[in-house]
């Protein structure tokens, strides 16, 4: 019975894995993250993963996905990439947001006919005493 609580395994992937293992390695690869919210890039994964999706995510989350083998870490280019990316969909979202909050009225004015709105309007002079 000793055998059996030192090795608690369980089965991820199809494969047996050692949960203490499991966990030091989570624990290591998240002490070893500089970044507090790091960006990962998924890998293609046999239950339908689709490959090359950058995140942003927590470095729990991150060490996590790096040791099931479902991303990596994001490189310097591919970073700085989806980073220019939101920042450039934020903007676009400010920009759709502000034209949405923003109403303009246009009034038109009864008297006015074609011929007049070409000519100057002649005011009277004004006195100053």
């Amino acid at each position: 019975m000793g055998a059996a609580v030192s090795r608690l395994l369980f089965i991820f992937g199809g494969r047996s894995v050692d949960l203490r293992q499991y966990f030091k390695k989570i624990r290591d690869i998240e002490s070893g993250l500089a970044d507090l919210f790091p960006v990962v890039v998924s890998l293609e994964t046999p239950d339908g993963g689709k490959a090359g999706v950058a995140s942003e995510v927590s470095r729990e989350q991150a060490a996590k996905l790096i040791v099931e083998g479902c991303a990596r870490l994001a490189s310097e280019a591919e970073r700085e990439a989806y980073y220019a990316k939101h920042a450039s969909e934020r903007k676009a979202a400010e920009r759709a947001e502000t034209a949405r909050r923003l109403q303009v009225t246009i009034v038109g004015h009864p008297d006015f006919t074609d011929g007049e709105r070409d000519r100057p309007v002649n005011l009277p002079p004004v006195s100053r005493k």
